[in-house]
């Protein structure tokens, strides 16, 4: 974790830099508003990953019955469900100075909330149960439904349908109409830090999760 820690550091720190200092595209609507990029998709990219990786070990725990992937994927889920709403949040400000409004009909936004309701039944339902070992057995089970779910919601449902997101809905993705990339030069190094944040903030979760069970 340690060269993770430290690439976490200086991606964001660049990223944080050169978002706000660096020149970016003057793009109608968006102007300066187009600088959230560098905040708010990595936040979903963060929160794909740390969802893949709880449904990963969710699977492991399925095939192997120990308990340790259980509250691997458990700490991936909370932390990945953290990400999403900070992304949803950071999209709300960015909608409401491009599209005059915090939220708005458009299928990927509603895919999105969708998603995180999912999530969030998924902590529900485990917190319900008291045994152990029938916890982690249905939450495995659900975090493996619950991301089998998101991925149509937030990536193939609203390229099928009408949307307002850039890449959706046959409107164009920034890699069309940024053809200096000027965009890429911070967004590329923002994924990865945040990615490296999100698993740093994993591994102390996990860390102070095996304490508790201990005592």
């Amino acid at each position: 974790m340690r060269y993770i820690k430290i690439l976490c550091v200086l991606l964001l720190t660049f990223t944080a830099t050169a978002g706000i200092l660096f020149e970016v595209p003057r793009l109608p609507i968006l102007n300066e508003t187009i600088r959230v990029l560098y905040f708010h998709v990595p936040m979903w990219f963060t929160m794909i990953f740390l969802l893949l990786l709880s449904s990963v070990n969710a699977y492991r725990f399925i095939s192997t019955k120990n308990i340790k992937y259980d509250l691997i994927s458990y700490n991936y889920a909370h932390v990945g469900v953290y990400f999403g709403v900070l992304g949803i949040l950071t999209g709300m400000v960015w909608a409401n100075y491009t599209w005059g409004t915090f939220w708005t009909n458009d299928p990927k936004l509603n895919g999105s909330a969708i998603g995180l309701l999912i999530y969030f039944g998924y902590f529900i339902l485990r917190n319900s149960i008291e045994d152990e070992s029938k916890k982690a057995k249905v939450s495995s089970v659900y975090s493996v439904f619950a991301f089998s779910m998101l991925i149509p919601l937030i990536f193939i449902l609203p390229r099928l349908t009408d949307s307002l997101h850039p890449g959706n809905g046959g409107n164009p993705g920034f890699n069309v109409y940024d053809l200096n990339s000027q965009l890429r030069i911070v967004f590329y190094p923002a994924v990865i830090g945040f990615i490296c944040l999100g698993l740093w903030i994993a591994d102390v979760k996990h860390k102070l999760l095996k304490i508790t069970n201990k005592r």
